[in-house]
């Protein structure tokens, strides 16, 4: 149901002017099942958000909701800061035997708190413990969250401003553009503040989700993590987004071949997005002292339970890692098919697994695209500089079926853009 008057007064009292969803997406909405939200008027949109990708397994998914009813109904521990519980156990127990074991991967666990930001801020606090240095790098059109640490390592910078303050002790890099050769990602990590000796730690997204569907390369990452391991300077990979399968395998990282010193976790960790982040530190970086770093809701059980179902319910093969890979090329394809139906548009595909982007000539087009699929029942945000991307995050379960639906729509949203901005 659309936002009448009547309906509308009460977000509008209430409400701070901050809300964005709503304003693009101006619909009441009651129930969520799979790929589809549904309005409270019964009006279903196709959902290629995700939850800004923390639906990988879809809205309601039956498997994960059984055992969290299940939990629900036998009275299990909702909340425990980080006092430990069967739930708990569980979780780390299955992230070790489904994700870190087989991938040979050795990391102590952080239950930072409920959010990725948070575990940004401990990543970025951790790496200048560890290091005893200030500097940190990251590069343009980066998004690692809003609270000031992270935003010191943001790369949008009307976003940067939004601190209030100076942010110090960063230095923003050049991302990989997937066209020139590797860059002398040495002599960049010098210009940093107090130079290769002075910082601490370089945080990095192999796709920029939020800076616009920037694929990096593998020969790039295994550079970066090179010159990283030889001068002693920490690389964070922020998999808040990418990660949990996102392009495929569970890692974003994994088709790179590097293994980053810390990982960031949030989003679908919890499988039914429900709050929940993890950082995942090699085991000599843990020189954390008891409660060093705290928070009230980084032992929420429920996010523990659906996260621990999801691991054994999709990593304990490869069946959701190949349908992932097969349905994000049919995407690639689909949009690459839209850019050359309308030559001269000024737009091009762009993405890796199931984070697609249609890079359009600017925020007007793109925006106007997004305004148009949603009018066709379809539900995509716009990314990048300038919001001139339109971004495509369905969750994994999606079905073909869908996949074709959602590029039908994307087509005819362009086709309808265009003519109305001719």
């Amino acid at each position: 149901m659309r936002m009448t008057d009547s309906l509308a007064s009460v977000f509008e009292r209430r409400e701070s002017e901050v809300c964005s969803y709503s304003r693009t997406w101006p619909v009441v909405f009651d129930r969520a099942e799979g790929s589809r939200l549904y309005g409270v008027d019964g009006v279903p949109y196709l959902d290629f958000f995700a939850g800004a990708g923390s639906l990988n397994y879809g809205h309601n998914n039956p498997v994960l909701k059984r055992a969290l009813i299940s939990y629900l109904e036998h009275d299990g521990v909702t909340h425990a800061l980080d006092m430990w519980t069967a739930a708990r156990e569980d979780l780390l127990k299955t992230l070790e035997e489904k994700i870190l074991a087989p991938r040979g991967l050795d990391y102590k666990v952080v239950f930072p708190g409920p959010a990725g930001a948070n575990a940004v801020e401990a990543a970025l606090k951790l790496a200048r413990k560890v290091t005893g240095k200030q500097g940190l790098a990251y590069f343009r059109n980066a998004f690692h969250g809003m609270t000031l640490g992270a935003l010191s390592v943001n790369g949008n910078h009307a976003t940067r401003s939004s601190a209030g303050i100076s942010l110090s002790h960063t230095k923003e890099l050049p991302y990989d553009d997937g066209l020139s050769d590797v860059a002398d990602l040495e002599g960049l990590l010098a210009a940093c503040p107090g130079g290769l000796a002075g910082t601490a730690a370089v945080i990095v997204e192999t796709v920029q989700g939020e800076g616009g569907i920037n694929v990096a390369r593998g020969q790039w990452l295994r550079a970066l993590a090179a010159a990283c391991r030889r001068h002693d300077v920490l690389l964070i990979l922020d998999d808040i987004q990418m990660g949990c399968g996102r392009l495929g395998p569970f890692f974003s990282f994994e088709d790179a071949g590097v293994e980053p010193d810390i990982v960031c976790l949030s989003k679908s960790i919890s499988g039914y997005g429900l709050p929940m982040a993890l950082m995942l530190i090699r085991p000599e970086l843990d020189v954390w002292k008891p409660a060093e770093h705290n928070g009230t809701f980084r032992g929420f059980n429920l996010a523990f339970v659906t996260g621990a179902e999801a691991m054994r319910a999709y990593w304990s093969d490869d069946e959701l890692e190949k349908s992932t890979r097969t349905k994000g090329e049919r995407v690639a394809d689909g949009l690459r098919q839209i850019a050359v139906s309308y030559p001269g548009a000024g737009l091009a595909a762009r993405g890796r697994g199931l984070a697609q982007g249609l890079r359009t000539a600017g925020g007007e087009m793109a925006g106007r695209i997004s305004a148009e699929a949603f009018e066709r029942g379809l539900l995509v945000e716009t990314c990048g500089p300038q919001g001139k991307v339109v971004k495509l995050l369905p969750p994994l379960s999606v079905t073909t079926g869908e996949v074709d639906q959602a590029l039908e729509i994307l087509d005819a949203s362009v086709k309808s853009a265009l003519a109305r901005l001719a």
